[in-house]
């Protein structure tokens, strides 16, 4: 009979997530914006214009209200369109 299966090495796994909290390993350039709602809006819309999302695969990551009516988003683009 087998023992039990042996525990994973964790020095990898955390190599692992700490790289993926940091932004490594993927080729998206990530910019952070906290403004008020309608400059939030505007910001975002200039960004997807200026970097299209069909080349650059913009988005907005991630986004949330902060405070009286301001807005913490996250954009995301590709470093390059080639």
């Amino acid at each position: 009979m087998m023992g039990p299966p042996k525990r994973p090495a964790l020095k990898g796994l955390s190599q692992q997530i700490a790289a993926g909290r940091n932004g490594a390993g993927d080729s998206f350039v990530r910019e952070t914006f906290r403004l008020p709602r309608p400059e939030a809006r505007q910001t975002a819309r200039d960004f997807l214009d200026r970097w299209p999302k069909a080349a650059y695969w913009s988005e907005v990551e991630s986004w949330r209200i902060v405070g009286d009516d301001e807005i913490e988003f996250t954009m995301r683009r590709l470093k390059s369109a080639d």
